[in-house]
């Protein structure tokens, strides 16, 4: 869970990093014949994104969850084959205990 936490602070650390932010602004001046003039300013802000660096973390999320998958899947099989294991265990004792309580057959 902490290596997923850390892996997505990174990807948006590099997105933001790898951002660039252009700011564009325009001013338009028009003037008519009865000698009235109007101004017009445009802003436009444009974002790009370094598409080669979100790429690379995409992968390497996809890699760490695939990571993440199989240590779960590792760790719920070990756990299942002990429960197994003290199950039998404790079914062995249970046959015990009755065989003792059982009389002597003649």
């Amino acid at each position: 869970m902490k290596s997923t936490i850390v892996l997505a602070a990174a990807v948006l650390a590099t997105l933001l990093i790898g951002s660039a932010c252009t700011e564009r602004s325009k001013t338009h001046t028009t003037a008519d014949d009865t000698s009235t003039v109007s101004t017009s300013t445009t802003e436009t802000t444009t974002y790009s994104v370094d598409t080669a660096a979100a790429g690379t973390a995409i992968d390497r999320a996809r890699e760490v969850a695939k990571e993440a998958a199989q240590k779960t899947g590792t760790a719920l099989e070990k756990a299942g084959e002990e429960i197994q294991e003290e199950t039998k265990d404790a079914k062995d004792d249970v046959k015990k205990n009755d065989d003792k309580k059982k009389p002597p057959q003649r």
